[in-house]
């Protein structure tokens, strides 16, 4: 019988519902896990600041993995405790690109993301704190970015028509209509970054519960012990992963938790 030690969740189409909001049931399913001296980590591909406010009001102390797996933080300390930027060599040329055709583009730098005046809002958390306009990217420090993001249909052509052969880690997805492209280091994956979080921790793979909705999900919930998938997720999504939980909108966290973790014991190779 497999234990589980560490919970890792996915946030968009996860454990936020199509209102971007943590259920009632999914926080009381987390607040009997954290009881148990289980740890919970959020792994997402927002930025710091989304993940950080939602760990604090969960009362979860573990560091947030963030921008698809290329910044950990301590939300207690506010110290980075890894951070696999895309080198300034490809970085440079794809941001000069976008500013010379208009390509809908985001870039994350120093725990910012920088966009052009007049860009449309893909989702709401784009008009926070953490989301400024910028007239040029030639304006911004000749440093590292730790991810960009091409938006829309238009912006995610022009991307893998023209830099797919670089050798960086181009993270495809589908929001309903909306589709984007995330790009990042090689190195910078969810899985990467949760195996080192867990061996900072001495927890095996075995005593990992991780669920997430998305392609770049996938590999992350292919390595944990119990790895489930959200029953929102696209088909392909799903039959990579085998085990699902009901949909964001219908508590699926919180129903995957007290299957997996809070009612009984489970044999992992089991399902």
């Amino acid at each position: 019988m497999v234990s589980i030690d560490l919970i890792a969740l996915d946030l968009d189409g996860t454990l936020l519902d199509t209102h971007e909001q943590v259920s009632a049931a999914n926080r009381a399913a987390i607040a009997a896990a954290l009881a148990l001296g289980i740890r919970v980590v959020l792994v997402t591909g927002r930025g710091v600041e989304a993940p950080t406010q939602i760990s604090h009001n969960l009362g979860l102390a573990l560091p947030v993995i963030c921008c698809h797996g290329a910044l950990t933080k301590d939300i207690q300390t506010g110290e980075t405790i890894g951070h696999i930027p895309v080198p300034a060599t490809y970085a440079k040329p794809m941001l000069e690109f976008a500013e010379n055709e208009d390509i809908d583009v985001a870039v994350y730098l120093e725990e910012r993301f920088y966009r052009m005046p007049g860009a449309r809002r893909y989702m709401s958390d784009m008009r926070g704190p953490e989301w400024q306009e910028i007239t040029s990217f030639r304006a911004l420090p000749q440093v590292a970015p730790t991810f960009l993001r091409f938006l829309g249909t238009e912006a995610v052509s022009a991307v893998r028509a023209t830099f797919d052969d670089l050798p960086l880690h181009f993270k495809y997805e589908t929001w309903g209509e909306f589709v984007e492209c995330a790009v990042t280091s090689r190195e910078a994956t969810k899985r990467n970054a949760l195996t080192n979080l867990c061996a900072t921790y001495e927890v095996p793979r075995e005593r990992v519960l991780a669920i997430g909705d998305s392609r770049n999900d996938v590999p992350m919930l292919r390595w944990a012990g119990i790895g489930v998938v959200m029953g929102n997720a696209e088909p392909d999504v799903i039959r990579a992963v085998g085990r699902v939980t009901a949909g964001n909108d219908d508590d699926g966290v919180a129903r995957a938790l007290e299957r997996y973790v809070l009612k009984s014991p489970y044999r992992a190779r089991s399902a």
